[in-house]
């Protein structure tokens, strides 16, 4: 798991490919905004985050899953990354940005057009 890092992941490439193919342009992880977010349309004022299901506690997915051995440091640990999330949300509704998530598990070939409509109501 240590080499897992927090940026330039596939499920997060797979929807940059996809926001560019359709003709949006973004800045990627900007650091001024709260949580930093991994596509940032500063014309429109929205942001989006792509989240590992695992990581930020996705509820009800089978991949966000708790490892078995060292049971009540993950809990803790994926308690503080949602408790972070909902306070980055908080911030950025604040400044006036809108922001959409996108989890991991909705990201794949199959369910392309789904997350195109998604992608597209949410920057319209």
């Amino acid at each position: 798991m240590s080499k897992i890092g927090p940026k330039n992941s596939k499920q997060e490439i797979f929807v940059r490919k996809l926001v560019y193919s359709l003709g949006y342009r973004f800045r990627l992880h900007k650091k001024d905004l709260p949580g930093k977010p991994d596509l940032v349309f500063s014309k429109y004022k929205k942001v989006i985050f792509v989240n590992g299901c695992f990581w930020h506690g996705h509820s009800n997915c089978k991949r966000a899953k708790l490892p078995t051995t060292n049971r009540k440091f993950w809990k803790n640990k994926i308690c503080k990354n949602v408790k972070k999330d909902k306070t980055n949300y908080h911030d950025l509704k604040k400044l006036g940005w809108k922001y959409l998530v996108i989890w991991q598990c909705n990201i794949n070939s199959k369910n392309i057009t789904s997350l195109e409509n998604k992608i597209l109501k949410f920057l319209k």
